[in-house]
């Protein structure tokens, strides 16, 4: 770059968010033996970590395996995992300042409960570790020279010996993704898995859910693609005025948009009486129905649900003041089929503005998962979000970021 003389063999780390900052803090930490360059176009990187996990960051989980993960194969994923997983994580954020505590669902949140904390503490650590960080610099594309590389940006060509794409996918894209990164790997030879939100709310048509918006409760979600469940989940749903969204809605999203992306009839199925099917349930009303006659339909339904939830769906069926003890067979049925066997009407997902994480990138198997270099152009490296990798909610992506950013360090070290 003009003005400015790195002693080779430089490192250039294209995007500074989770897994870019942990490839140049780990790759310096390992002793790369050469100046690592860090480049982002935001002129404030990791806006994304600021704003995860409602703003206090889900660092990882305490439970993590491959069958947390979506796209790549599984035993791919594994063997990242088991480099750096939980334990080695949980220690690395202790030696930088940052004590993890569990929470609900074995999440892992900083003790400071602030997101800033887990960035500023990356960035210092950093700095002490001697990364050049240059903000506020758009890469525009990265070509292969000899011996090395030629990093292109606004300010002139930096040189480079290896070249780590992190850039993530195009969730969040007001943080800066917008999938650039996933470009410049396919000039340089990879195919990309087409791409999708993923952990993103879904959109309901019609005017159920509108009057419950803000209601949670737990619910059981399976995604049926054709004529077979893809997914199942259980976990908390929340109704908002423009449809679902929750853990349990985040989690199955993708599976239902990746159906619809391969030409397949998708439907998400919801039973809102998880633990329960049909005939337990008709059952237990009938029971009702012969102990308490007079109990209306919907002083019977929020024994099992909010009371929101079960008035409007006794009023969906017609039945919202009728006494279990007049219900007629038929009405009796079909209001079972819709509480355990729901189809919620989805028409679309929230879209990319919403979805906390990228479904599709570069698949697994184009990179040597010992070391993350590309096995398409040597001395390439790609980590994080950049992948066919997508984790479900509680700190899975994290952790996806930081296994994928030590191999590559390792892979670094190795290859100078």
């Amino acid at each position: 770059m003009r003005g400015i003389t790195y002693a080779p063999p430089v490192i250039a780390i294209v995007g500074a968010g989770a897994a870019g900052l942990a490839t140049a803090i780990f790759a310096a930490r390992r002793g790369v033996g050469g100046p690592v360059v860090l480049l982002d176009s935001a002129r404030r990187p990791g806006a994304k970590i600021l704003v995860s996990g409602g703003s206090r960051c889900n660092v990882t989980n305490a439970t993590v395996t491959e069958r947390d993960f979506n796209g790549s194969p599984p035993h791919l994923v594994r063997r990242l995992l088991r480099g750096f997983g939980v334990a080695e994580t949980v220690a690395f954020f202790r030696e930088i300042g940052v004590p993890l505590h569990g929470e609900e669902h074995g999440k892992l949140f900083p003790d400071a409960n602030r997101s800033r904390v887990v960035l500023e503490a990356l960035l210092d650590e950093a700095v002490r570790r001697g990364v050049v960080l240059r903000a506020g610099e758009r890469v525009e594309a990265v070509e292969a020279s000899e011996p090395g590389w030629h990093v292109r940006t606004a300010r002139g060509i930096l040189e480079a010996s290896h070249v780590v794409l992190a850039t993530g996918g195009l969730s969040l894209p007001k943080t800066g993704s917008d999938g650039h990164g996933l470009r410049m790997a396919e000039a340089l030879g990879h195919s990309v898995v087409p791409t999708t939100p993923a952990l993103v709310p879904l959109v309901l048509e019609g005017s159920f859910h509108a009057p419950l918006s803000g209601v949670a409760q737990e619910v059981e979600l399976a995604v049926r693609a054709g004529d077979r469940v893809v997914d199942r989940r259980r976990g908390a749903l929340l109704w908002t005025h423009f449809g679902v969204s929750g853990p349990a809605v985040l989690d199955v999203s993708r599976h239902w948009l990746r159906a619809l992306l391969e030409g397949r009839e998708a439907a998400v199925e919801a039973n809102l009486l998880p633990g329960r099917d049909f005939a337990s349930a008709e059952a237990e009303l009938v029971r009702w129905a012969a102990g308490s006659p007079r109990l209306t339909v919907a002083r019977a339904l929020s024994t099992w649900l909010p009371a929101a939830v079960a008035e409007a769906v006794a009023r969906e069926a017609g039945v919202v003041d009728v006494p279990l003890g007049h219900l007629p067979r038929g009405e009796r049925r079909a209001l079972v089929r819709g509480l355990v066997n729901r189809t919620l009407p989805v028409v679309a997902s929230r879209g990319y503005a919403f979805a906390e994480a990228t479904a599709g990138g570069v698949p697994l198997a184009e990179v040597d998962t010992r070391t993350m270099e590309s096995r398409r152009r040597k001395g390439l490296f790609l980590v994080g979000e950049m992948l066919d990798v997508d984790g479900r909610i509680g700190g899975f992506n994290f952790q996806w970021a930081w296994s994928s950013a030590w191999a590559a360090a390792g892979g670094l070290r190795g290859g100078l």
